[in-house]
């Protein structure tokens, strides 16, 4: 038997920032998000040793551990050790995981395999978890057993899936499924271009600066994340309402708020990428994850939208079809035959 999961990858639209601790603790945050048709993928095969296999494609990896005693925190594959033993996997285990973007690519793909993980586990061990608890366990094996810096909502994006508007209250998770009108939902996947930027990021270094700032009650950053928490409502009304224009233009209104959280957020490239996609029918634009590279998502006239993607691609951005996901996490069983 084997047991295989997927779990969707996700594209932030607004209040990224606003679901790092501490700031959800102390004012509140919400993310309006929604998951793609671009999946983390695991597959568990029972053997007959006591020895657990880890194969990463990701990373051109392969690992064999001889117990759970040797999965040691070192920097190699902690994702997957600490997955295990938050969730008390037994030895005599092949493991078998890939994504469908890279890491640092600002798409939650770190998350997306964390609750794929998840997902697989549960299915193997027959946990009942809830999907809320799902998200919960992938959180506190990122955040808390690993110590990875980060937020809150890529975890409860892969877990759930779809279009949500997500809250972060002080002691609980809220996600809100949005009920959008399938021509709105149409339109709006029409406009948008998604490009990957060639680069790579290393956000724990952004995030760990924008808390450190957002401590010290910087003027600039504490403005900065009270403007996206606002924006991200307006926005989620302008979806829903079906006002995609509004939507598009709060798009270029939150990239201008993003940029006053962190220096590193942009640079001298991303800087031309955006000011080429805005002359050539950008509407509005927003780089996904906490900055620095990966993926840019832009919203824009529909019959500018292949000049759009021509003149990213001759600065050296690679165009990426996509779809709205709408499920989630999904596991499932399969014969090795």
């Amino acid at each position: 038997m084997i047991v295989r999961s997927k779990a969707p990858l996700r594209i932030s639209f607004a209040g990224g920032g606003t679901d790092v601790p501490p700031y959800p603790q102390e004012r509140g945050g919400v993310v309006l998000s929604t998951t793609i048709d671009k999946y983390a993928y695991c597959s568990l095969t029972p053997n007959r040793h006591d020895a657990i296999r880890v194969s990463s494609l990701d990373y051109d990896v392969i690992a064999d551990y001889r117990s759970t005693a040797d999965l040691v925190y070192n920097g190699q594959l902690d994702l997957v050790k600490a997955a295990i033993n938050v969730m008390g996997a037994p030895a005599g285990l092949d493991l078998f995981m890939h994504t469908d973007a890279p890491p640092g690519s600002g798409l939650g793909s770190s998350s997306a395999i964390v609750v794929a993980l998840v997902g697989a586990f549960m299915q193997l061990l027959r946990l009942p978890l809830s999907t809320y608890e799902i998200a919960q366990r992938a959180y506190h094996i990122e955040r808390v057993e690993l110590q990875i810096q980060g937020g809150m909502q890529d975890q409860y994006a892969a877990a759930f899936g779809g279009i949500n508007f997500i809250e972060f209250h002080p002691d609980t998770v809220i996600v809100n499924p949005l009920r959008i009108d399938p021509d709105t939902l149409n339109e709006l996947e029409y406009h948008l271009v998604l490009c990957y930027t060639g680069k790579t990021r290393r956000s724990a270094r952004i995030i760990e600066r924008q808390v450190a700032s957002y401590v010290g009650r910087s003027e600039e950053v504490v403005r900065a994340l009270d403007g996206l928490k606002a924006l991200t409502i307006q926005m989620k009304n302008a979806l829903l309402r079906g006002h995609l224009h509004e939507f598009g233009a709060l798009l270029h209104e939150g990239w201008t708020l993003k940029t006053g959280l962190d220096k590193e957020i942009t640079d001298p490239q991303i800087d031309e990428l955006y000011h080429v996609a805005r002359r050539h029918g950008a509407i509005g634009g927003k780089l996904l994850g906490a900055g620095g590279g990966g993926h840019f998502l832009f919203y824009c006239d529909f019959d500018k939208k292949h000049v759009l993607a021509e003149k990213l691609e001759a600065m050296g951005a690679k165009i990426v079809e996509f779809g709205f996901d709408l499920r989630g996490l999904q596991t499932w069983q399969a014969n090795n035959s």
